[in-house]
């Protein structure tokens, strides 16, 4: 099923497979999310949960105070991702998606929870609410979350790759982290110099000739994608989320992913306790836990 919000400005879809959206287009027609081209990426803004990339053999393993461990089968970036969602409440400017587990994902996360995703339309901003809740009585529930959006570049025909670039809110100087595609793990000692006192990154498909960029050391919380040449761009606001991640394919597709994330997966050192990660939330009883993030179409 697929809804529409839409104003002077935007003209928005959203779909109830995976709860996404799946199309943001300016009062000219003009798209700006990617449209899911199987030659390069079959998808577009996939919602991340309850991990963000990948668990060490996809095992998660929980409560360590407890004697045999209970495990769980987690693959890369959760399972909410491929399952439908219950539309909850349309109105003029928003939308609301919910999921509750069903049988397998309890079999494999070991918690009742409730995923809302609330999309709110303002003006020229997109708004994605994610409210996670904890449904037991009595466990505490560890959780990690992260939006996966992907934005056409170039946006207008006749413009390149290169002709793009993002600019980060703050002067940045940081390293990432040296990963593994094959596994989707990472190693959070072993870094690599990536900005130096900079606020502009060029893009060029051979940043992401080994896999995607994290950035978990940033200072700024939200990211400008713009053209040199037409200007069209857009930005994403993120202050709930400790990173961002960029992300295209090997094979020079014509989109980049800006993605926040709440968490990472897991680093070589680390252990595999969910509870026990790096930057985990854990929500108390009946508690909800919301983080926010924001799309804006800068012309």
């Amino acid at each position: 099923m697929t809804i529409e919000l839409k104003n002077e400005y935007l003209t928005v879809q959203f779909k109830t497979l995976g709860g996404q959206l799946t199309s943001i287009k300016d009062k000219d027609g003009l798209e700006y999310l990617w449209q899911a081209d199987p030659e390069y990426w079959n998808g577009q803004a996939p919602i991340l949960f309850p991990i963000c990339g990948s668990l060490r053999n996809d095992w998660a393993i929980y409560r360590p105070q407890e004697r045999p461990f209970f495990t769980g089968l987690i693959r890369r970036h959760g399972f909410v991702r491929k399952e439908e969602f219950t539309l909850e409440e349309v109105n003029e400017n928003s939308v609301t998606f919910s999921i509750k587990p069903n049988a397998e994902m309890l079999d494999n996360y070991l918690y009742q929870f409730e995923l809302r995703v609330v999309y709110t339309l303002n003006g020229k901003s997109i708004r994605t609410e994610f409210q996670v809740t904890n449904l037991e009585i009595e466990k505490t529930m560890p959780y990690f979350i992260g939006a996966h959006p992907a934005f056409n570049c170039p946006l207008v025909e006749g413009e390149n790759y290169e002709d793009y670039y993002i600019e980060f809110s703050e002067v940045e100087s940081c390293s990432i982290p040296k990963s593994f595609p094959e596994t989707g793990l990472l190693d959070l000692q072993d870094r690599t110099p990536f900005l130096e006192n900079q606020k502009i990154l060029d893009l060029d498909y051979s940043l992401f000739s080994h896999d995607a960029i994290t950035l978990d050391q940033l200072k700024s919380r939200s990211v400008t994608l713009r053209s040199r040449k037409s200007g069209k761009g857009l930005r994403v606001d993120f202050d709930d989320f400790p990173n961002l991640i960029l992300w295209s394919t090997t094979n020079k597709s014509p989109f980049i992913a800006l993605e926040p994330w709440s968490g990472l997966s897991t680093s070589l050192e680390e252990g595999n306790f969910l509870e026990e990660k790096r930057q985990v939330t854990k929500i108390s009883p009946q508690e909800t836990s919301r983080k926010i993030y924001d799309i804006t179409i800068l012309n």
